[in-house]
């Protein structure tokens, strides 16, 4: 699993499945353009900052309210690679790793723009911009592996290619 580094975009508590990508959005036509949407509501003109392997860091309960798997789809066309929270809203952490978006489940000092880099392997986050470090319990072998894979269903593939 590759290292993340990149800018933080901050969020505080209970940030919903609606406020990432807002369901009148949920079409079959914009499937591969889900990231244009994102916190379209919340924050205008964010997708079209974000940067690949930028970073949201948010409080508690993040992705709570519907159980889309568009969100997290969302946030990984935008270009975010990770996210640090506090805690999460269980469904959403699971399609996080079905998805192949990062969720690192740890209470972190950032601010947006920070450069932050998580070490996945050692379980470690930086904050180089404030120069402080937080520990956190690195993903399971199987986690790892499903999101190398790039999540759930590209592993599905890859093993219906190989069995044959």
């Amino acid at each position: 699993m590759k290292d993340v580094k990149g800018n933080v975009w901050r969020f505080g508590d209970h940030v919903d499945t609606d406020q990432i990508i807002p369901a009148e959005r949920l079409t079959s036509d914009n499937n591969d353009r889900l990231g244009t949407f994102a916190f379209e509501k919340v924050r205008p003109g964010m997708a079209k900052q974000v940067k690949g392997g930028d970073v949201i860091v948010a409080g508690r309960n993040f992705g709570c309210g519907s159980s889309r798997e568009h969100a997290p789809r969302a946030l990984l066309q935008m270009g975010i690679s990770c996210v640090v929270a506090e805690s999460y809203a269980r469904i959403f952490y699971r399609n996080c790793i079905n998805t192949g978006l990062l969720p690192v489940e740890c209470k972190i000092e950032a601010d947006d723009g920070d450069k932050l880099s998580v070490n996945f392997a050692k379980g470690v986050i930086v904050n180089e911009s404030k120069g402080k470090e937080w520990n956190f319990a690195p993903f399971p072998q199987f986690v790892q592996e499903l999101i190398d894979k790039g999540g759930l269903m590209a592993k599905i593939k890859e093993e219906k290619r190989c069995s044959k």
